[in-house]
Parts: C-alpha cells; structure tokens; sequence
C-alpha cells in the first residue's frame, strides 16, 4: 500500500525535539503493514526550507526511509475547480497538488492533519482516501485486531493520588505549567477521569471541576459574566484510534447535565498536535473561541460551550444532548449481539461488564452508524430514535426492551458501492469489514443505506420497558420491524415511564 504523508506529518516525525506520542504509533504502523510512505516533491521543498536548521538535517539523513515521488499526476478539470475554490497562499496550492496524486489513484492513502485538506477531499468525493492519525489508526486497528500491540481498558474514575504522576503522559502538562506536580499532589483526596492500556500506561485524562457564579476569572479577558460553570481543568488524549476523545467529552457534558451548568469551557495552549487535534474535537461539539488567560503559564486560549437548553436541528452535535421534542420521533430494532456492543452503557443484567471492558473505537464514540433495509426510510437531522434490543433467551414480550436513545445526524442512501459503504460504517458501527460485505451483498436488488445518529442517554436497569409494557401504554402496538414511527405523545409516555431525563427535550 502507497501511504502520502503530508509535509506536517513528515517534520513532526523527524523534529529533534520530544516527538509526538501518535506520531510514533503512526509510523509504528505504517512500518508493521510494509507501507511505502511516499513524498511529494513540493513536500520535499517545503521541509528544505524549514526554519529549524536541526529538522532539515535530521530529515536529509533520513530521506533514504521514504519515496519521493518522481513523476507527478496531470491536472483534471475537477482538481482545478478545487484550486480555484480553496487555494489562495502557496500552501494551499501544494495541499491540491498532494490531493491530485489521490484522485489519479498513484497512491492508495494520503495521511493529513490539516482540516482543509479534508474539506477540498470532501469536494472531490475521495475522502475514503484520506485520513488524520486518529481515523488511520482507527482503520488499522478494526482490519488488523491481531497485530494490536495492547487492549484499551474502560474508563474509571480515581484519585489524584493512586495516579502515577510519573508517567511520560503527563511531560506535556509538565511542560506547559509551572508547578505541575505540585499542583498534581495537592489534588490527591479529589478524582479525575483516567483511560490506560492493559501496560499500565495512561491513554487519557479528564479532571473536571463545578464553578459558581461567584467564580473570580481576572486571569480571562474578555471578563466572563457571572454563570455556573463546568471547568474541564485537565484533558488530554493520547491518538490511539479508539475515539476517547468523545468518550470524554460524553463524561463533561453527563457532569455539565448533572449539575445543571450554564456554560463548559476550558483553556489550553496550541504548543502540540494534540492541543490542536483536542480544539478541532471541541469545535465540532459547539465550543467555540472566547478569548485569552494569562498566567504565569503564558497565555492560553479559551474555548466556551453554552450549556444552556437550545437545540439546532441541523447540527445536533453542537447543541448535543439536547433534542427538540418537535420533530419524528421512531423506535427501531437491534439484534441482542450488536446490541450492547454498540451501546457499552446500555448493558442489561443478563451480561457480564466484564465482556466490554476492552474500548473499541464503534464503543466510545457519541457519532454511531445503525445500518438498515427499513422500508421507511424517511429520517431527517434532529429527529429521535429509541433503541429496542429483540428478544433474548425468551419470548419477546418479556425479553425485548426498550433501552437507548439517539439524535439522528443524517441518512446517506443510495451509496455507489461496496467500498463506499464500508468507508462510511467503519469504526462507528459494530461490524468487521467483512460483515459489512455481507450487508452489503445480502440482497443485491434492496442495498442497504445508513443512519449516522448520536448516542443520548441510557435508560436505567429496572427502568427500561419490555414489549408488553410498551403495549399495555398504547407506545407501540406490534414489535418494530424497521424504523417506526411514535407519536409524540408515545415518545413522551415511554421517556416518563423509563424515567428519561426530560430536560433533554426542548419543545
């Protein structure tokens, strides 16, 4: 496989400097696969002008570890539509030209970070081709489980002082923040959110801390008005392709939730590829840039998310998990064994915790894919859909239940073809690559199409209704085959019944 590393991508692997922990793994990966990581020439000349004299060095002496390429893709009607479109400094015009190769198929992938990159693929319908560290990782890891070098334990909430402070995850905060580990030890009695691989080390970190209106932010400027707030104090994620990002962000905003705050925010430095990857994940979730803090640190951004109840139906990740009680609303059936592997949170008590304590990128994530035949077929963003797991080990009018809630994203139908639709399912649906051929080619005259929707809230255990309760509320009054349609009035019966939080609904 032919693998295009962008020009980023290739300084921050040979800086001399502490070198980025996905970036390793990245390489580690390409290597493990006999990837050919491939240049571009005008890559080459942007790293030979680089300001630091060491990364040129560095980098000459390694050169002999990749492909430049040697002949160069011609240029297309729809690649110079693209640079008429987008490209306006001369680093633009080199990111098309990276993208030329792809269209040309001279290369099989081209690995980026640069968000534009994946907006101009996006224009020219290759964005199965192109990937961040993140999605790649997630990639390789579905289609190569054996080759796993360690399994992703759950997330668990602990102590300050049974969290090894010595661990190089931390060397970042160390870094950045005078006073870290002191900072760190005087935390001991109080918890934080904490991810790690079965080796023992630390993959992810959240601490979290509530704000009255009585808060003094003089470090802030602009000043924030009184509110209580949710702080995300610390947050870090190592790029491992397991989607802790959303994993975390899901815990902030159940805390956010929980504690009825008017406002999230958090401040952090862009020293990093994981600062920036971390503030690209929060403005896809509705944060966006307030202002500066200064401290002794330096100075940091600072990046809000309203908290308050409001709902875009176009875009339900920035105003998730709030959903309007004003549009289609349908229940819909899952098989017990995808059941609760898609929805970790969603576990009955028939199954073992033990079973889903390994992380898995379709597990963590918020952003899920329902793959489906439904005749019906007429979903649209924002609406609802309730989750009913089918029976099990039993009849159906004590076993099936009603257990989860999701917003819908969007429907992509009429896909073109198989290696389409495993692109668009992969990581966010439960199923192998070669289940999803099978989806796909079970009835070649009805193909399959896709729901990409957000995972809201898990009924309790003890709290979820089975088919005979459903029945006996007049909710439903047969079994869902497809995506059926609920009355708003049923929505609301089955989210008091199953003691739903109804401050998610906003009419």
């Amino acid at each position: 496989m032919r693998v295009l590393l962008d020009t980023n991508i290739i300084i921050h692997r040979e800086a001399n400097h502490i070198v980025e922990q996905e970036i390793g793994t990245l390489f580690k990966w390409l290597d493990r696969l006999h990837c050919e990581k491939c240049i571009h020439p005008d890559s080459l000349g942007e790293i030979r002008r680089h300001s630091d004299a060491r990364v040129v060095s560095t980098f000459e002496a390694k050169l002999k570890n990749y492909h430049v390429l040697q002949t160069l893709a011609p240029e297309t009607p729809a690649i110079q539509a693209v640079r008429q479109k987008f490209d306006l400094t001369d680093n633009d015009k080199i990111d098309t030209s990276l993208l030329k190769e792809v269209v040309a198929g001279r290369i099989d992938l081209l690995i980026t970070q640069d968000r534009k990159i994946h907006t101009k693929a996006a224009a020219l319908g290759i964005s199965q081709h192109v990937f961040n560290i993140d999605t790649f990782l997630e990639k390789v890891i579905s289609e190569n489980p054996d080759l796993v070098d360690y399994k992703v334990l759950s997330v668990k909430k602990a102590y300050f002082g049974d969290i090894d402070l010595n661990d190089s995850f931390f060397d970042s905060f160390r870094r950045d923040y005078p006073g870290f580990n002191a900072w760190f030890n005087r935390k001991a009695d109080e918890t934080a959110y904490i991810c790690k691989a079965d080796t023992g080390n630390i993959l992810a970190f959240l601490y979290l801390k509530i704000e009255e209106r009585t808060e003094n932010y003089y470090q802030i400027q602009p000043q924030f008005s009184p509110k209580k707030r949710l702080k995300v104090g610390s947050f870090k994620v190592a790029t491992n392709g397991y989607k802790l990002g959303e994993r975390f962000l899901k815990i902030a905003f159940d805390n956010a939730m929980q504690y009825a705050v008017d406002e999230i925010y958090v401040t952090l430095f862009e020293n990093s590829e994981d600062q920036q990857r971390l503030i690209d994940l929060l403005l896809d979730w509705g944060f966006v840039f307030h202002g500066l803090k200064t401290s002794e640190a330096g100075q940091e951004k600072v990046y809000v998310r309203n908290f308050t109840p409001w709902v875009s139906k176009e875009e339900p990740n920035l105003t998730y998990p709030y959903f309007s009680g004003q549009t289609q609303k349908f229940i819909v059936p899952i098989y017990p064994e995808y059941h609760t592997e898609l929805f970790p949170d969603s576990i009955l008590q028939t199954e073992s915790p033990s079973d889903f304590v390994e992380n898995r990128p379709n597990r963590n994530a918020i952003s899920k894919v329902y793959i489906s035949r439904s005749i019906n077929r007429d979903l649209s963003s924002g609406d609802v859909v309730v989750f009913y797991r089918t029976k099990y080990n039993g009849p159906a009018y004590y076993t099936s239940v009603a257990t989860t809630v999701g917003i819908v994203q969007n429907v992509v139908d009429n896909i073109p073809n198989a290696v389409q639709f495993i692109a668009l399912c992969r990581k966010r649906s439960v199923f192998s690559d070669e289940e999803l051929m099978k989806w796909w080619d079970y009835n070649p005259q009805s193909r399959p199409f896709i729901v990409n929707f957000l995972y809201v809230i898990s009924f309790t255990i003890g709290n979820r209704l089975n088919l005979e309760r459903l029945m006996e509320l007049g909710i439903i009054s047969v079994a869902p085959r497809g995506f059926e349609p609920l009355s708003d009035e049923a929505f609301r019966t089955l989210m008091e019944n199953s003691h739903g939080n109804m401050r998610l609904i906003i009419d």
